[in-house]
């Protein structure tokens, strides 16, 4: 099966254990200081197709972590016995039992889980009609029962995973089978990294100051410039050891920020991934489109709601707020900026 081999290294000097009220993290030395996006390295990943596989490796280079950072950096194995899809929902319940059938049907798919919040259970209509979405053959379904509304709670380990590799949604997007299965491909070659389908990016809003303020950057600063430094857990794939590093071993203060101001829980994962590895993630092309649900089997991804988090006025405003905050608590900026995506040449003419 041939590969492309694409070596990321990324040198840490030092790591140091800290600790106050009992409690212990790491953190690393900072990162150089922030690069304009111009001064960023193009790099084109050319994945060829010889017969109908084909595989994508890229390989990240770290120096021996300790502690909870090698715990992370060194996940065990690449998920070869498939992936777990992991559903975050909130009562939006034609959307759920959408997705839930749509995923449950995909190949490699191990298990759909999804994630409760809401401060009632699922009724037993509702826990029928979803559990039956995976009939004829599909992933088994099973809900994971939170006892308070806070989004941390997609982040919060699931009993029972039998897969190293998760694959986290919304409840509104749909990303068809095969451009799952292409994600999947590349995540095994580089389990270590998030890799996912919604990128975004952190610019310093005073390229020209000595102060390090950050502005989020949306979709179109990704299409206009080609960097990126997140992708979005709204669809990504991610070791699920970052489960437990982002529930019991990033700082409480970032876990608590996100409960008081209801937003950034995915910020805050990509702060977390990103500080242990000290590399990018990677997006993949997945022909993201926000249009009603249609037909998945061009391989464009389709959000099929729109009353998310999201579309809420001064969002970039907030989004903005929690970089400059988690940067604060980090002592550092974590996020590393790219322009590598992945893209399957056999669906595309330009690659």
């Amino acid at each position: 099966m041939p590969k492309l081999l694409l070596q990321a290294a990324a040198a840490v000097a030092d790591r140091r254990w800290y600790g106050s009220g009992g409690r212990r993290g790491y953190l690393p030395l900072r990162h150089p200081p922030h690069v304009a996006p111009g001064r960023f390295t193009a790099c084109l990943l050319a994945v060829a197709a010889v017969t109908t596989t084909f595989a994508l490796a890229l390989t990240l280079h770290r120096p021996d972590l300790s502690s909870a950072a090698a715990y992370a950096a060194s996940p065990r194995g690449g998920g070869g016995a498939g992936y777990a899809v992991v559903i975050n929902t909130w009562k939006r319940y034609d959307l759920l039992r959408r997705s839930v059938a749509h995923y449950s049907g995909c190949g490699g798919v191990d298990a759909v889980h999804v994630v409760w919040s809401e401060p009632e259970e699922p009724t037993e209509e509702l826990r029928g009609s979803v559990l039956n979405c995976s009939d004829g053959g599909g992933a088994g379904v099973r809900f994971v029962i939170n006892a308070e509304d806070s989004l941390n709670n997609r982040f919060r380990p699931i009993q029972g995973l039998t897969t190293d590799a998760i694959f986290s949604v919304d409840d509104d997007l749909i990303v068809p089978c095969s451009t799952l299965r292409f994600a999947f491909a590349v995540w095994q070659s580089a389990p270590s990294a998030m890799v996912g389908f919604v990128p975004r990016m952190h610019w310093l809003a005073d390229p020209g100051s000595n102060a390090k303020e950050y502005r989020y950057g949306s979709w179109w600063s990704v299409w206009w410039t080609g960097t990126y430094s997140m992708v979005l857990s709204k669809a990504s794939f991610f070791h699920r050891q970052y489960l437990d590093l982002y529930t019991n071993r990033m700082l409480p203060s970032i876990r608590d920020y996100v409960n008081e101001n209801r937003n950034c829980e995915d910020i805050a994962m990509s702060f977390l991934v990103a500080n242990v590895t000290g590399s990018p993630p990677i997006w993949v092309q997945g022909g993201h489109t926000e249009v009603p649900f249609r037909d998945v089997t061009a391989g464009r991804i389709f959000e099929i709601g729109s009353s998310g988090i999201s579309s809420l006025k001064g969002h970039d405003l907030q989004r903005s707020k929690c970089l400059n905050t988690f940067s604060a608590m980090y002592g550092h900026m974590p996020l590393v900026a790219t322009r590598v995506k992945a893209v399957d040449s056999r669906t595309s003419w330009f690659w």
